[in-house]
Order: C-alpha cells, then structure tokens, then sequence
C-alpha cells in the first residue's frame, strides 16, 4: 500500500516530466525546422506553406529571433483563443463537441470537489475507526481520510448517503443540458452543412442473387419498382484485392520515377543511374528514369489486363451498391424503412462519406457478420481475462507490504526506501501502461474483422471494447486484485463472517493506486502528447533517408487525428473513478480535476494547429459517452450500498435502494429524448432542407453531381483520362542537341483513383540548350487505395 511519501515520489517524478516535456515542447515548436511537426493543420488548410524563417541558411533551421524564446509559453492563450464555432468551422464539429467531454468533466468535479474535501475529510478524519483495526490490515495514511475510517452503525453514513445523492443529482443535470445542446448543435451543422454526397446516398447490403440477372439489373429493379420517384441510380462495388496490390506498388515505383526526374532536373548533365541488384547494392547500373519508366508501363499492362478482368467478370461485383437519390427526403426514406418482407435481404442504412468507408470490409459476405461477431465476442472475452495474469502482477508491484507477508526473501530488497517509494508510487502505473499500450491496435483488428464499413463504426466499436477492458481489469480487476495480496494473511486468520467487512474497508483504499495512475497517464501522459516525440523523430528520419520529393514531405508530416479508440475509453476511466471515489475517498478528486483542466489545453492547442481528422461523424460518438458515464453513477451507487452494508449501516443503508432505480429511469427518458438525433434524420428537416436547395438553385443537377463520389477506386470515366493522356503527352525531355528521350510515363487509363487532386500544372526549367518538362502533380499521386478490397 502506498503511503504518502510514495505518492509523492510519484508526484515528483510525473510533474517534473510534464514540466520537461511542456518546457522541451514550447522550444521545439518555434524552431523553423519543426514547423511542419507542430502545426500541419494550417499547411493542410493552406494557412502555411512555408516555415517562419529569419531569411539566412542557419535562420531556416534555427529560430535566431530571441524575443521568441522570452515568450515561448504564450501557445496556452493562443489555444484559448479560438472560439467553440471557429472550431467547428477550422476542425468540425466531433473534434468541438470532443473538447465539451473535457469541459463537462471541469463542470462535474471542480463543485463535487469543494463540497466532498469540506464535508467529507473532516467527518472520514475524526472518526478513528482504522486505528483499532488488526495490525495485519495493510493501511495507510491516505487510508484515515477515506470511508474506511467510520466506524460500523456510524450515524455518519448520512452524510455520504446524502452527498451521494446530492452528487448524482447534479451529475444527472448536466448530462441533460450536454445531451440537449450536442443534440442541437448535431442538427444545426447537419441543417447548415453545404451539399454533401452522403446526403443523397444509401448503402445497400446482401443484395439477393436473381437467376439471369446480374447484381446491378436486380438492384435497379427493386428500387426502380419501390422509389420510382426519387431512386436515380447506383454504383457497384467491385472485389479488386489484386487489383490494390498492384496500385501499391505503381505508387512506390512513380515515387521513385519523380524522385529522379527531379535529380535530373537539377544536374541535367548527368543522367541517374541506379544498380538493378537487391537494393541497389549490385547489378548491371542502368539509367534509372528509363528503368522505372520501363517497369511501370509493364506494370500498367498487368492493371489494364486485371481491370478488365474485374469487370468483365460477374463474380467480382459483390452484393452491395451505393444507392442514389435524387433529395435528401428520398433518401431518408429508404435509409430509415425496412425495404422487403424478408428483413435479412435489402438491408440499407445511410452511406457514410467517401473518406470514412472501409471498402476492404464491403467484400465480406453477409451471412458471415453475424459469426464473425459471435467468435470476437468470446476472443473479447477471453482477452480480457488473459489480461489478469499482468495486472495482477502489477498490483503485486502496488502492494509490497502485503507482498512482504507472502513473499518474505525479498524484504531486504524492498525494504529500501527509495526503492521502495519508487516502485509503489511510480512503478505500478507505469508496467500497467506498458501492458496497455498494445491493446487499443489489437481491439481495432477485431473490430474489423467484425466486418464494419466504415472507419468512424470501426473507432466507436473498438472504443467500447477498450471500454469494457479498462472496466473489469484496470478498475474492477485492481480492486479485486489488490484485495487479495493485501488482505491474505488476515483472510487465513479470522472467521469467514469478517471476510465481507474486510473486502468492504479494502475497496476505497486502492484509491492510493489510481493517484499514481491518473498521475502517469493524466499529467506525464498528456505533457507527452502535445510533444509529439514519436512524430518528431520519425519526420526528421524520413526528410533525412526517405523523403524524394515535396509529395513525401507532405506524407512524412503526419498530423494524425484524435485517438478515439483510445481517448474516450481513456476519458470514460477517469469519470468513472471521480464518480466512485468522490464519496469514498475524496482526495482523489483534485487529481481529477487536475486531469481535465490540462488535458482540455492540450488537446485544444492539438485540434486547433496538428490533428487532422480522417472523417466527420457529426458526434456520433455522444450516446455512448453519455450511457458510460450514467454506468459509473450506477456502478458508484451500487459499490457504496456494497461498502455500507459491510458497515451495519442498517439504518442508512435503504436509503440508497431507490438511487440506482432513478438514475436508470433518468437515462432511459435521456435515450428516448435525445438519441434518435443519433440515429434518424429528421424527415421535416431533409424536406425543408430540399425545398430550400430548390429556391436557391433550380438548375442544380444532382444526378451529375452524385455522378462518380461512390465510384469504386479501379474505376474513373474515360473522358477525363483522356484528357491526362493528352497532358502527359507534352512531357518531355532533350538531354542534347542530337539525343531525345521521351519520359512521358504510360498510365492505366481506367484506374487512377477518384479522389480528388491538385491542379495540373506543367512545369519547365531551361538551362541552356537543356530543357525538362514534368507534371509533378500526375494522378499517379492520388492512388487510394489501402484500405480497397
């Protein structure tokens, strides 16, 4: 059991850390060389395109301006400054209504905690009752100021049982307001977004197989017979699994085509040549344009032939199409009905955004989502009992001093003091976050093999699993872990009718445990994320080896996004022990607080100038952290009725019977309220939204705009590559007076990707009698397809 000079070794070590991380931050952030690291939000949104530089060679590496260095704190204001809709607009509306989750927490303790250190302490304080307890009891000072320290039948319990009530009150309270107002704000950005192609499209999934007809004929059919009014079309989806792997490798050898066209540019005298051994190292040296030029037209060959293939053959069209409609109402419609009186055929639900869809998960059949849940469920399941086995042995590390009574031979190794301070106030949290650090990219694997279509699915799935983990082994799993090493010798040695009196007085004393986690996690863990080391490094080492050309240096950036797979389960821990301890043991609280208010900064500086997130949800993510966090209410009353029963608090105890059943009724009228904003789009606001689109644009013509959003990465219209033909025919190369090589790349005409690309610009250099024409900004840049089936 930690004591306090444990914990404050374990203060000491994560506040200088998050102080040398926030110092190391506020320098690196200012020099020119990292700009790209630090803020890659404003270059993607154009507000950057060059580092702030002094002008000078050493200015482009190094800040020179000193004043700089006298003001490198002031990135806190400036994070504040912005206001919640400029948020919306910069970043949209999940990274804002994200921010909230950190200001509710600030909303929920910052009061919970006055009130709980100035009722709570002085009444746990001077009742006493730990001091006549067994000495084989582990306890500790931190101990005196919990529950644990009233007595049995104290006439004390009331005032916890009444600021258990009073907290729960005002935790139900503003958990209404969130819900309302992120309700609203969902439907005000949905009402106020400009057209989006997912307004208008429905995903249709196990389209029935129909003898003579094809998937495309069947699904025209249906929804020709069934929408008349309002169907317009559909795209197909296509099984192209060794049509991506030959994408991927184009885009390798098209990087390495311009990195030496590039080189070739800046010394037109000497042709590249590389060496065709394994890596470069031997083999006959060739000219190395020709060779990858070569390579990729043999490669297009292979793509044209595969292409073709795909399409021609009706086994590659997979039951599911991309559903067309010509208003928003229309589409709603069919997302939001049962479309056949088989309810396993025709399933449709709202498409997700272009960016958002996982096409590799659209090739997995149907009848195999609902075994491959089944078989995840119990892999979950078992997973987060295998973990056991580790955070067992962390609460060995957490509780020497009951070890000490298993485990005598390491006594001499234990008993040295910093040693000791060491590992019961640092250690602990530190092998816990070790071992969780893994799992959050496992949990996404399975979730995928769940066969969800979209990313923004994937990340809630996983969240939730993450959740149920960080539940039973960090938080249920400490506490029932850590009661048996520190409670063994005093089990083997009292009658089993004491045995609940003692689960009961240990499970408030593990808060000692959670101080130093939230201290590693919360404080360290957060100062580590706003200094961005792993990225830095990476960044440094690609621009140094990898980096060829600016294409590589916009991918090297790597501004990533938030974390929600882990975040929000993360978030959902701390709210749950705020909301356990607040009443049990209170000290715990400012740690949260604490928590909440620096991690609002940090994640307000990285949503507003790094994190560049993959797709918009609109909050989708809100029902879920709202259920989670009325589950830590009940789970908080259920473990005080727990705790007071073991007490004898025969009198008080009843009191809290009914507490559960109000919190529970409280979040069923929340769902019914409020969820359906979550899951339905209003029909009165897609008509009025229609109508409006029809005053101001009556010549709009939806069908070409939908036209291709949901096109299939291996296809695109020949019309527009036909015009990159004629483009890239223009590409050339003189080396000399008496010699011409053309370097004008072959392309597979049909497979560039759909998404969208820069505008193409031809650029030219002359040197003498030497000139060099490329298109640096070529679709073979825009290939998309990692995650294609």
């Amino acid at each position: 059991m930690a004591t306090l000079a444990d914990i404050g070794v374990s203060a000491t070590i994560n506040i200088l850390s998050a102080l040398a991380f926030l110092i190391a931050f506020a320098l690196l952030r200012i020099q020119p060389i990292n700009d790209r690291i630090y803020f890659p939000k404003w270059y993607i949104t154009g507000g950057r395109t060059n580092p702030r530089t002094s002008g000078n060679f050493v200015g482009k590496f190094v800040n020179l301006n000193f004043k700089t260095y006298l003001t490198f704190l002031n990135w806190m204001p400036q994070a504040l400054r912005m206001s919640e809709t400029e948020i919306i607009n910069h970043a949209g509306l999940d990274s804002a209504v994200f921010l909230r989750i950190y200001t509710l927490g600030l909303k929920m303790f910052v009061p919970m905690t006055i009130v709980a250190l100035l009722v709570l302490i002085p009444v746990n304080v001077s009742s006493g009752a730990l001091f006549f307890l067994r000495r084989e009891l582990v306890v500790s000072d931190i101990d005196k100021l919990s529950i644990s320290n009233v007595p049995p039948k104290s006439l004390r319990f009331f005032f916890h049982i009444g600021l258990e009530y009073l907290f729960t009150i005002w935790i139900c309270f503003l958990l209404y307001k969130e819900y309302d107002n992120v309700a609203l704000m969902r439907l005000h950005f949905l009402a106020s977004q400009r057209r989006r192609v997912e307004q208008f499209t429905v995903v249709v999934r196990n389209v029935p197989h129909m003898s003579g007809h094809s998937v495309s004929d069947s699904v025209d059919s249906f929804f020709q017979t069934n929408h008349p009014d309002h169907y317009i079309g559909h795209q197909a989806v296509y099984n192209a699994n060794k049509f991506a792997k030959f994408v991927r490798k184009r885009d390798r050898l098209q990087n390495w085509l311009d990195y030496y066209r590039l080189k070739f540019q800046k010394h037109p005298h000497m042709r590249p040549t590389i060496k065709t051994g394994c890596l470069g190292l031997w083999g006959t040296r060739v000219d190395a344009i020709e060779y990858y030029e070569h390579h990729i037209k043999a490669l297009d060959k292979k793509m044209t032939s595969e292409r073709q293939k795909i399409i021609k053959d009706p086994k590659s069209i997979l039951p599911v199409a991309f559903l067309s409609f010509n208003s928003r109402w229309g589409a709603s419609v069919c997302a939001q009905t049962v479309q056949s009186k088989n309810p396993t055929l025709w399933l449709t639900d709202w498409a997700p955004e272009p960016r958002d869809i996982y096409w590799r998960n659209l090739a997995i059949p149907f009848v195999s989502l609902t075994v491959r849940k089944f078989i995840i469920t119990l892999l979950v399941f078992a997973l987060v009992f295998f973990y056991m086995i580790p955070i067992a042995f962390v609460q060995s590390l957490a509780n020497l001093d009951g070890l000490e009574k298993v485990a005598p031979f390491l006594r001499p190794v234990i008993e040295l003091k910093f040693i000791k301070s060491f590992l019961q106030g640092f250690l602990p949290g530190l092998a816990l976050k070790i071992f969780l650090y893994i799992l959050p990219s496992v949990l996404m694997i399975m979730s995928k093999i769940e066969g969800y279509i979209a990313l923004s699915t994937l990340e809630r799935k996983t969240a939730a699993k993450y959740y149920y983990f960080m539940l039973v082994n960090v938080f249920l799993g400490s506490i029932i872990t850590g009661t048996a090493f520190e409670q063994l010798h005093a089990f083997l040695h009292q009658s089993p009718t004491q045995i609940p009196r003692t689960i009961g007085v240990s499970i408030p004393m593990k808060a000692t445990f959670f101080m130093t986690y939230i201290m590693l996690d919360g404080w360290a863990g957060i100062a580590g994320e706003i200094l961005r080391l792993k990225p830095l490094v990476i960044y440094h080492l690609k621009n140094m080896f990898l980096v060829k050309t600016e294409r590589d240096r916009e991918k090297a950036m790597d501004p990533g996004s938030v974390d929600y797979p882990e975040t929000l389960p993360s978030l959902q821990l701390y709210f749950l022990l705020g909301i356990v301890y607040a009443v049990m043991t209170p000290i715990l609280l400012p740690f949260i607080v604490i928590f909440f208010a620096f991690a609002y900064l940090v994640y307000r500086h990285q949503i507003i100038n790094v994190y560049n997130q993959q797709y918009e949800s609109a909050a989708a993510f809100w029902p879920q952290v709202h259920s989670r966090i009325i589950a830590s209410l009940l789970i908080s009353q259920l473990l005080l009725f727990g705790l007071l029963s073991t007490k004898k608090a025969v009198k008080s105890t009843p009191l809290l019977i009914i507490l559960p059943i109000l919190t529970f009724a409280f979040h069923k009228y929340c769902q019914s309220r409020f969820e359906p904003a979550f899951r339905k789009y209003p029909l009165e606001e897609a008509m009025a939204k229609d109508l409006l689109e029809k005053t101001t644009e009556p010549d709009l013509n939806i069908k070409a705009y939908l036209a291709d959003s949901y096109l299939h990465p291996i296809l695109r219209s020949f019309e527009e590559i036909e015009e990159e033909l004629v483009e890239l025919e223009k590409v050339e190369v003189r080396v000399d007076k008496n010699q011409t090589h053309h370097v004008a790349s072959p392309i597979l005409s049909e497979s560039s990707s759909p998404s969208p690309s820069p505008p193409h610009h031809i650029h030219q250099h002359q040197h003498s009698t030497h000139e060099y024409y490329y298109n640096p900004h070529s679709p073979h840049y825009n290939y998309q397809y990692q995650d294609q089936p």
